[in-house]
């Protein structure tokens, strides 16, 4: 019963419904995919992960060496991609291990939001010193130029907009984020002029420009907006999506997730959908409110910022208000390595929520005691 009640099922609970949502996606597109088999099992790693790690307490993430060590195996895991790396949609960002692939830049993420947890968990006051700032930039920094060069600029963006989430969760006054977005102008334009692939160039000129190459880099934006707008009010009905069923609709299990979702569920359910994705933000923001240190309530606030820029970036892109990036919509969208790195955030903060409370009651019963003698 103890064990009952130090886990947060309400955040659990959220999570796997919008799990089961995207099963049910992949269920209906029939044929010979298995998507929602393989889904099934990762799902089901998650969960047990999720409950093994809310068994652990993380008061030894508090130590910056280990936090150091966790990032720096994270960038040794990006290195490695250029090496053994193998390719997928022109981007080497995967590790093939048998009949598994795993993509390092999941627990890049997770390892960032650590970093900089511990970063500001002790200068949350200084915040104001530009340093720090600088300092917490390398750490993004880093991660972010070996996506780039994958490349993977969905990613890159998704690490970018976290270190950003992080440093205004942390306090940085407004002047300083003034400046931030006018150095992050001048490095896009300085990425567009000298860095970016024509095809990366073309989706955002596809994104300004919808309708100028509906057969070609604007395809997957067009047929995706068709997707969501079918739906209508009602949707057609489970199995009956037929831009996903018939593969008018690309990446249908993993980009395009929300689009097949809508199609078929519809504006009902799509905003029944959002509700459920609130409340897992609610719970994860809350359980951050209620954290023991600094470090903790980062930690949680640093990773609903992460779910919440994925969702954004993800519907923003299958609706047509965003250029198309490649990001995946957080505990939805087919893979592995990005559903068991999600169940193992949530369990993670389920952990510092469930010790956080019983050192809190530990120490008020030790000064009780002590008023007593």
């Amino acid at each position: 019963m103890r064990f009952l009640r130090n886990t947060d099922w309400l955040m659990l609970g959220s999570a796997i419904l919008v799990s089961l949502a995207g099963l049910i996606s992949m269920y209906s597109f029939g044929g010979k995919s298995a998507f929602a088999e393989h889904q099934l099992i990762w799902l089901s790693l998650g969960i047990i992960l999720f409950f093994f790690l809310s068994g652990i307490d993380f008061h030894f993430l508090r130590r910056t060496g280990v936090v150091v060590a966790i990032y720096a195996f994270s960038v040794l895991f990006l290195l490695l991609l250029f090496v053994i790396g193998s390719k997928f949609n022109g981007a080497r960002g995967w590790f093939n291990v048998g009949a598994f692939a795993i993509q390092p830049v999941d627990i890049a993420e997770l390892s960032l939001i650590l970093v900089l947890a511990k970063y500001f968990s002790r200068r949350h006051i200084e915040i104001a010193h530009f340093r720090h700032i600088i300092v917490s930039g390398a750490y993004m920094f880093f991660v972010f130029v070996l996506l780039f060069l994958q490349p993977d600029f969905g990613s890159a963006v998704i690490i970018a907009f976290l270190w950003v989430a992080v440093v205004l969760i942390a306090g940085i006054p407004l002047r300083r984020l003034a400046l931030l977005i006018g150095l992050g102008a001048a490095a896009a334009a300085l990425l567009w002029v000298f860095a970016f692939a024509p095809y990366q160039k073309a989706r955002i000129l596809t994104f300004l420009h919808p309708l100028a190459d509906i057969s070609g880099a604007g395809y997957n934006a067009f047929q995706s907006t068709v997707a969501v707008g079918s739906g209508g009010i009602f949707g057609k009905g489970i199995g009956y999506g037929t831009q996903s069923r018939l593969q008018f609709l690309p990446e249908h299990e993993t980009d395009f997730i929300f689009a097949s979702f809508a199609e078929e569920w519809g504006l009902i359910g799509t905003l029944i959908l959002f509700s459920i994705y609130g409340v897992l933000l609610y719970r994860l923001i809350q359980n951050g409110r209620q954290g023991a240190t600094n470090f903790e309530v980062l930690f949680a606030l640093g990773a609903a910022a992460l779910f919440l820029i994925h969702a954004i970036i993800n519907i923003g892109m299958n609706v047509g208000l965003l250029p198309v990036t490649g990001v995946t919509l957080p505990f939805m969208s087919y893979g592995g390595s990005h559903i068991v790195t999600s169940y193992a955030m949530l369990g993670i903060v389920n952990a510092m929520r469930k010790y956080g409370h019983a050192g809190q009651e530990r120490g008020r019963q030790e000064l009780a005691g002590l008023s007593l003698s």
